[in-house]
């Protein structure tokens, strides 16, 4: 059976994109551990989805029995992106660092597929993340080091994601990193480093 991946791109840079070139390696080194892959790449940085209204709220709320013609169009993009979501096996995140946190589509994205009912729902015990099964690698970039050091502490990208995704459900994650990109002493090795790291990983 074809190994379904779902491949997330935010950066506007395209091929010299840092995250979306580690993304690249880690796309191939998958199609290299799994006999058959089927690849489904969504670009955000040209396809961002819309952010939420209330319009959009009151849609989801609303049962779908009793959806307006405007609220199925409302909720259209939402119900295909967590389609999408629901059917992937492995899920790549291209994540360049943006004043600390995620691409604001990446946002708009994680928006839309957080559905009650759908991605989590609540019982007597609380919160109940319904997407299981399913491995995350997360392709983060950025000009400084933040995973250790000084700024550690200002990366609110890769905590914000494990919890979101913890969240729905989501906990075999992995992140690689290319940082760096805009320090002198570590711009060269950075990119071959993150690749190398991706080459060396156990998938």
């Amino acid at each position: 059976m074809s190994t379904k991946i779902l491949n997330i791109v935010t950066s506007t840079k395209g091929d010299t994109s840092f995250s979306n070139q580690l993304s690249n390696a880690i796309l191939e080194k998958l199609k290299t551990e799994y006999s058959e892959t089927q690849v489904q790449t969504l670009d955000l940085s040209k396809t961002p989805f819309p952010y939420l209204t209330d319009s959009h709220i009151n849609a989801v709320y609303t049962p779908a029995d009793q959806h307006t013609e405007t609220q199925k169009q409302i909720l259209k993009n939402s119900d295909e992106a967590t389609k999408d979501l629901l059917e992937a096996d492995i899920i790549v995140i291209g994540v360049p660092l943006y004043n600390f946190g995620i691409p604001a589509v990446l946002k708009g994205w994680i928006d839309q597929v957080a559905r009650a009912g759908k991605t989590f729902s609540y019982d007597e015990n609380g919160p109940k993340g319904l997407l299981t099964n399913k491995k995350v690698f997360l392709s983060i970039a950025s000009g400084a080091i933040f995973s250790e050091g000084p700024y550690k502490s200002y990366d609110f990208s890769e905590p914000y994601l494990r919890t979101v995704l913890g969240f729905l459900g989501i906990t075999d994650v992995t992140t690689f990193r290319v940082e760096g990109t805009a320090m002198p002493d570590f711009a060269e090795s950075a990119l071959p480093k993150a690749i190398a790291a991706v080459e060396e990983f156990a998938f």
